[in-house]
């Protein structure tokens, strides 16, 4: 029977000693650090690159550009550290090269129909960058602009507090957005990513963070495919052939989309007898979560590499999860290590509200009022299977 583990008690025999070494020394518990180094400019702004990491060898490591999951590594079951992230090895790429790698997705993750939503009767029109729809804010989302440091802690959880202020109008929303992103790695391997905003106006805002990963390591020839991936989900959200849902919310049993036991990716990915499958190249699907929109953050999926041992759960207050494998990396971008990423080569699961929620009705609202914030709180766990 396969036995899972965190990272702060057993990996391996060498990282145990690892850490029981630093403890001694010590005469404390195992802490994370924080640390930080410039990392060069964007739009005219310096950019720093922040490392928390832990004493049981995970680290991740924010770039201020985009508020961008650069990295996230940790040990396998050899004990050997990875980086499981997709990515580019420096600011250069992920500005000239922009495509999501583990950035902070905003104002709206996934797609808007058309651009358009209403609010009171208003219309808003945002930028199509998606053929005919919006996609991860538009225009120059979140994900383009250089976040201010608001903190940065060492100690039992390390933590590191973004901000960004978000002009009314800004890429066709509504509001001033006052917003910050809170990164946390404790001593267990659990790496926490708390998104706030509050608006003087109504508007919409449904944040998360796209990193693509591969736990047998970015990069390697395997690619993702071969990962065992759980979605405690009963219904997903089919969509039409731009990507937008359609509104329904269709049963998983007995399909290709039927994730909740745990299935290997690839078993389902090029199963052409579903119109589904044919209209996202594969899985770019939201997932409708059993647990619904909770306080605290609840099990959304969990990603299981066999051959590296890596365990990745993804929690979330919120009541979706985008399934994305990967589909349109088509050998153009070069990435960390001078890696060419190809289709299937990562995978993406990302919390959040509904797709195009603004405009379905039967979705749970995307909408934000004034005196009451917006607050999505997420965590990538990182495990290990003895």
């Amino acid at each position: 029977m396969r036995k899972v583990v965190d990272l702060k008690t057993a990996l391996s025999p060498a990282v145990g000693l690892y850490a029981l070494a630093l403890t001694l020394a010590s005469g404390t518990a195992l802490a994370a650090d924080a640390s930080r180094a410039p990392a060069g400019t964007a739009n005219g702004a310096a950019v720093e690159a922040i490392t928390l990491k832990n004493g049981a060898g995970v680290s991740a490591t924010i770039l201020t550009y985009g508020a961008t999951l650069q990295s996230l590594s940790g040990p396998g079951k050899d004990g050997q550290i990875a980086d499981v992230l997709l990515g580019y090895d420096d600011l250069k790429g992920y500005v000239d090269f922009p495509n999501y790698f583990g950035v902070t997705v905003g104002r709206y993750a996934n797609r808007i129909a058309g651009g358009k939503f209403s609010l009171d009767g208003k219309a808003y029109q945002l930028p199509l960058n998606d053929k005919v729809n919006t996609l991860h804010g538009g225009g120059k989302g979140f994900d383009k602009q250089v976040w201010k440091v608001v903190s940065l802690k060492s100690g039992p959880k390390a933590s590191l507090v973004l901000g960004l202020t978000s002009p009314d109008g800004d890429s066709g929303y509504p509001g001033k957005l006052d917003v910050t992103v809170t990164y946390t790695l404790d001593e267990s391997g659990n790496l926490g990513i708390a998104f706030d905003a509050k608006t003087d106006k109504p508007t919409i805002v449904n944040m998360t963070n796209h990193a693509i990963f591969n736990l047998q390591g970015e990069g390697s020839p395997d690619g993702a495919m071969g990962h065992m991936l759980t979605i405690p989900a009963k219904a997903y959200t089919p969509v039409d052939a731009n990507l937008i849902p359609t509104g329904a919310l269709k049963p998983v049993e007995g399909g290709v989309f039927d994730f909740r036991a745990p299935r290997r990716v690839a078993d389902g990915l090029r199963d052409g007898r579903d119109a589904q499958i044919i209209a996202g190249r594969g899985y770019d699907h939201n997932f409708a979560l059993d647990k619904g929109l909770t306080k605290k953050p609840e099990l959304a999926a969990r990603l299981e590499d066999p051959v590296s041992g890596r365990v990745l759960d993804v929690l979330t207050t919120e009541p979706g999860v985008q399934f994305y494998a990967g589909n349109f990396l088509d050998g153009t971008l070069i990435g960390k290590g001078s890696h060419v990423y190809r289709m299937g080569d990562g995978i993406a699961l990302e919390p959040q509200k509904f797709p195009d929620a603004p405009n379905q009705p039967g979705f749970v609202s995307a909408r934000v009022d004034p005196g009451k914030p917006y607050h999505h709180e997420m965590v990538y766990r990182l495990s290990v299977v003895r």
